[in-house]
Order: C-alpha cells, then sequence, then structure tokens
C-alpha cells in the first residue's frame, strides 16, 4: 500500500515557489537576477545556486540547443536573504554546441560584489546517434512503498527533540519542495559505519509547468541533496547530528536524456574515497522505467568537527 504525507503542508505551493526560485529575471543584456529563497536562513544551498545559473545560461540560448553538461566550482558560501546576479560569458557558439560561462555573485554591504560560484555549462542541437546503455538501475523497494523523508524526519524529531536545538529542529521539519524517500538509511538516521551507497527517489513534491528547462533545473537542484552524505556513511558520522563541517567544492552533472522532475527518479550514489579533509561521491539517476537520465560527480569538503572545551 503506498504511503503518503500526513501532514496538512500545501506543497503545491511549496513547489509554486521553487518554480519562482529558479525563474531568474533578465536585468541587461547576458545578466541576469536569481531571487533570494523565502525564509532562507544560514548560507544557500548549492543546488539552488547551481539551478539558477544553469536558468541564466539557458535563457541565454534560447530553443534550438539544449543543456547536456555543467561544471561548477563553489567559491564561497552564498548568504541567504541576498539575491544573487548571474553574468553570462558566451564563450563558443556552433552549429552543433554552444557553450556559456556563468559567475554568480552577491553584493555586499559595501557595495562591492563576491563571486560565489563558477559554471560553465554545453549545449547541443538535439540529433541521432549511436546508442547503448550499461548502466542497469539497482533493484531496489518502489518509492510508493517508501516512507517520505520528511516524515521520517519528524519521527526522529520526536524521539530525539531533547537532543536537538529548537533551530535546528525547524531546519529539519521545513517543507521542502522535493518528496525523497530513501531506501536505506542515509548518514543522518543513525550511527552506524556502512558502506558509502545510497538509493533514494526523489519528485517535485506537487506538479511542475511542461518547461523542459525548468525540469532539468529541478534535477540539477535535487542532484545537490544526499550526495555529500554518501562520503561519511562509512564513518557513521552525520553534519545534523553536529559531528562533521563540510562544503561542496565543486559540481559535475550529466544529462543524457529528456524526464520529467515531478515523476519518480531514482538517484543512487556513491562514494569511493575520501581523505584529505574532502569527500568524492559520484551519482547516477534513473526514471522510473530503468533508463539511465543523468549522472552527477561532487567532491566536498569533510573533516570531523572538533568539540570546544
Amino acid at each position: 500500500m503506498a504511503i503518503r504525507m500526513t501532514d496538512t503542508t500545501d506543497y503545491q505551493r511549496v513547489v509554486d515557489g521553487l518554480v519562482k526560485l529558479l525563474t531568474v529575471e533578465k536585468r541587461a543584456s547576458d545578466i541576469y537576477m536569481g531571487s533570494a529563497q523565502k525564509g532562507g536562513v544560514g548560507r544557500v544551498f548549492g543546488g539552488q545556486v547551481i539551478a539558477q545559473a544553469l536558468q541564466a545560461a539557458q535563457e541565454s540560448i534560447g530553443d534550438a540547443k539544449i543543456a547536456h553538461s555543467l561544471h561548477a566550482y563553489f567559491l564561497r558560501g552564498g548568504r541567504e536573504g541576498a539575491p544573487i546576479e548571474y553574468r553570462i560569458e558566451r564563450d563558443f557558439d556552433g552549429r552543433s554546441f554552444a557553450n556559456r560561462r556563468v559567475v554568480a555573485s552577491q553584493e555586499n554591504e559595501d557595495g562591492t560584489s563576491t563571486p560565489i560560484l563558477n559554471l560553465t555549462a554545453s549545449f547541443q542541437k538535439p540529433e541521432e546517434g549511436l546508442e547503448h546503455d550499461d548502466a542497469p538501475m539497482p533493484d531496489v523497494p518502489d518509492p510508493d512503498t517508501l516512507k517520505p523523508d520528511m516524515q521520517v524526519r519528524r519521527e526522529m524529531a520526536d524521539a530525539m527533540g531533547d537532543k536537538l536545538g529548537e533551530e535546528q529542529i525547524k531546519l529539519m521539519l521545513r517543507p521542502r519542495p522535493i518528496d525523497m524517500r530513501t531506501s536505506d538509511a542515509l548518514h543522518w538516521m543513525n550511527s552506524e559505519k556502512r558502506e558509502p551507497r545510497s538509493h533514494s527517489w526523489f519528485r517535485a513534491a506537487a506538479s511542475l509547468p511542461d518547461d523542459p528547462n525548468l525540469h532539468r533545473a529541478v534535477i540539477a537542484f535535487a542532484s545537490d541533496y544526499t550526495l555529500l552524505g554518501t562520503s561519511a556513511l562509512p564513518h557513521g558520522l552525520s553534519w545534523m547530528r553536529g559531528e562533521l563541517t563540510g562544503a561542496s567544492l565543486d559540481h559535475a552533472l550529466w544529462f543524457h536524456r529528456e524526464a520529467r522532475a515531478d515523476e519518480w527518479l531514482l538517484f543512487a550514489t556513491d562514494a569511493p574515497w575520501s581523505g584529505g579533509g574532502r569527500g568524492f561521491n559520484r551519482g547516477r539517476i534513473f526514471n522510473r522505467e530503468g533508463q539511465l537520465v543523468a549522472s552527477v560527480a561532487q567532491e566536498g569538503m569533510m573533516r570531523r568537527r572538533v568539540k570546544k572545551g
């Protein structure tokens, strides 16, 4: 029997907010502005900056070519509450391929601007070609049989309420536009050391408009969830429990075929290496038919938190 969310959140409204967040505004030739997330606190979610930068690049291309890959470097942590400017450089426009370079910056109190992310995106005019698909989808439970991660978070907050601060619980239970359902325990769910592999289904928590560019942007947004946490699994440590400090350093994403982000997609991640204060993570995204939709790779800073006193 399918397990459904039991809270009363209007998830269509939450997802509409995500659509608005990922809709960048053109301010001048090749300059776009991304709005701040409503109610956001602390550091900007890296998936938001990647998705907004991709949207800015897509806006500058037109409809003839579609994004097939992006490579990004996080330079500094962006701050919530302030808009982000995206400046485009048109490095290449060919008959089949095109390239856009994007610099994301935030304005400081003194009026200067600080870059927080560099992203390069490549675009291709659709064409027929040689095909093979040698990436079998892992055998995992169907998403309709799994608890929503938000329900697991509520259960965890109830069980650990005396050990978690009020702000931490508020952040844990903030409604999210992405419905995720995990078939095995993520790093924040327990402290047992386990293999660096995880499998989570995800989709927008409500319907999205029929815009392929938006669906790519939402997939890019969601591809930053759970990824760095995979490299924490062999160590039995968690950011949520305050045992680690970390930040994404770079992010690469390849789009292999079209997919709707409001239909179930499986995010299968693994982390073949960690060391030197960093963790390396890979991800494969499949549609429900078992076809490979996208591939992801990310390295992030990962350090054991030193307790004061």
